[in-house]
């Protein structure tokens, strides 16, 4: 009877201590983590992909040229707390979504692939860094000088990237919790 007398406290208790759970704090700072891992993935693949279209690299071995990681961020430094490194995360997205979308981009090899996986993973996950103020892409065939630098810009986000989808991963795994 004195069990039956104490449950409802004891349910609160529970409650109140499951919902101030360090783990599910960390879980509800980075939206459906497993969602992200899945997004993240996903534009690593389409970057990977883009790196190797002739369309967008005519007159140039993609392969063989140095990159350009952005360097106003410190994602692949700062990942504690774990604030900082969702903040720089998005910053990089952020970034790289206004360097691609203002590039030629007549065929829309960079519209429907990169640009969509970026956008998928920063409505999703990092919706605070979508930005709102985008210059258009122009819709004409892209100079040499803009291939070359696409083609730097888009291998330093493969990078970047990779750092990204490893930081992701991290949270959402179970040792992050630990």
């Amino acid at each position: 009877v004195l069990l039956l007398k104490l449950y409802p406290y004891f349910t609160a208790a529970l409650m109140v201590l499951a919902l101030s759970s360090p783990v599910l704090q960390v879980r509800r700072s980075l939206p459906e983590a497993g969602s992200c891992v899945e997004h993240a993935g996903t534009l690593l693949r389409n970057i990977t992909d883009a790196l190797t279209q002739t369309k967008l690299f005519s007159g140039l071995d993609c392969t063989k040229q140095n990159m350009e990681l952005n360097l106003e961020t410190s994602t692949p430094s700062v990942c504690s707390p774990q604030e900082s490194c969702l903040t720089n995360i998005g910053k990089d997205l952020t970034h790289y979504y206004k360097v691609l979308s203002a590039q030629p981009d007549p065929d829309r090899v960079l519209g429907s692939s990169v640009l969509h996986s970026l956008r998928q993973l920063m409505e999703n996950c990092f919706m605070e860094s979508l930005p709102t103020n985008l210059v258009a892409a122009a819709d004409r065939q892209s100079t040499f000088g803009e291939r070359l630098s696409l083609c730097k810009v888009l291998r330093g986000f493969q990078v970047r990237t990779i750092t990204i989808n490893r930081a992701i991963s991290y949270m959402n795994s179970s040792e992050h919790f630990q």
